[in-house]
């Protein structure tokens, strides 16, 4: 699970990104083309409550990859931005699995907007329009080959490449008129046309909003007022103040709490964006418990339980007999196993039953 942190220069985006991983990449441009990459476990209180019922050796939470990559040259006359940089960073880019776009909200003199002004929106408009470009570029050139060599071969790839064509000419119209390929609503045939092209404007994104300390008070004004105009699917818009969560990243708990009180802040917005990330990608995690070790699972959602067991291991998905299944909750009330098969609460799933957040599973199968 790799997401790609994309964003404007001045941005703030490699601050969110230390933010996210505490790291300690360079940032005020000092990073120049540099390719930061950090791994970042998902908040789960679930797996410390059935701690301390299990008493494992370990905790092990599900994890993602955060991509911090350099913002792309604006285009211009025969020239796509995006497309001019390092092919290691494009291929990054593209092989993503979504975007968290940070978005510059904070009005800091010390650091001057290269616009000359703060407009979350229009910096929003202006990235979104460069991989638009990106992946119109990406289209014509297909549809190039395609009219020259789309014609030959057997009758099955004949048929696959007119299939293409016709899905590319659709997604053609949508990126001239300004839309993103996430918003097109391709059937699972059609996606499944494209699937290797890697289209930035199909990946779903999370619109951070990099707000400062001045903007708290107003950062839930500033979050619905770019929702209401940036009507998009698979689309979220949070706000977020990297500098600041950057500093109670390196206070103690206790410190940490009073700062927060001075700033009027309930509570961290890192887990939240964290768990957005999450959300964004599709996931939802079952757990596993037990004396070795308690553990959360990320899978698709939607996930029958055959393929859980395969997230454990391919040969548990092999010999699947059954999944032993209780819910989280049902478990943290009667904490343990033995104890939900007596109440009635451990249910018998088989392989095509759909895996839901937070379902406990324990896999028997054959060897």
């Amino acid at each position: 699970m790799q997401i790609a942190i994309v964003g404007l220069a001045g941005s703030g985006k490699t601050t969110v990104f230390n933010t996210l991983t505490r790291g300690h990449a360079e940032t005020g441009g000092f990073g120049g083309l540099t390719l930061n990459v950090g791994v970042v476990k998902v908040p789960d209180e679930r797996l410390d409550r059935l701690a301390e019922i299990f008493k494992p050796k370990k905790i092990v939470q599900a994890d993602v990859t955060y991509v911090d990559l350099p913002a792309p040259p604006a285009s211009s006359e025969g020239h796509v931005g995006t497309e001019e940089l390092p092919a290691e960073h494009l291929a990054r880019l593209r092989d993503s699995d979504a975007l968290l776009h940070v978005v510059r909200a904070f009005d800091d003199p010390s650091v001057p907007h290269p616009a000359g002004s703060v407009d979350p929106a229009r910096d929003l408009e202006q990235l979104d329009l460069e991989f638009i470009l990106a992946d119109l570029a990406m289209v014509d050139r297909r549809l190039d080959r395609l009219a020259a060599s789309g014609r030959h071969g057997t009758a099955a790839e004949r048929e696959a490449n007119e299939r293409e064509e016709v899905v590319l000419r659709r997604l053609k119209v949508e990126l001239e008129a300004g839309r993103p390929i996430r918003d097109a609503d391709l059937d699972a045939d059609a996606a499944k046309a494209i699937r290797g092209f890697r289209f930035l404007t199909e990946k779903p994104v999370l619109v951070l909003l990099n707000i400062g300390e001045r903007e708290i008070g107003t950062a839930a004004a500033q979050v619905e007022a770019i929702s209401a105009t940036y009507d998009h699917r698979h689309a979220i818009v949070d706000a977020l103040s990297a500098r600041i969560e950057m500093e109670l990243g390196e206070l103690e708990p206790d410190e940490a709490a009073v700062f927060m009180a001075e700033l009027g802040i309930e509570r961290s917005g890192l887990g939240r964006v964290i768990a957005l990330s999450y959300q964004l990608l599709g996931l939802i995690s079952f757990l596993t418990a037990g004396p070795d070790e308690v553990r959360a699972w990320p899978i698709p959602d939607g996930s029958l339980a055959v393929d859980a067991a395969g997230a454990i291991h391919t040969d548990l998905a092999k010999g699947f007999i059954r999944a032993e299944t209780v819910s989280y909750d049902d478990l943290l009330k009667l904490r343990s196993m033995a104890e939900a098969r007596k109440a009635g609460r451990l249910r018998s799933e088989g392989r095509t039953y759909r895996v839901r957040d937070g379902d406990v599973l324990e896999i028997l199968f054959s060897r």
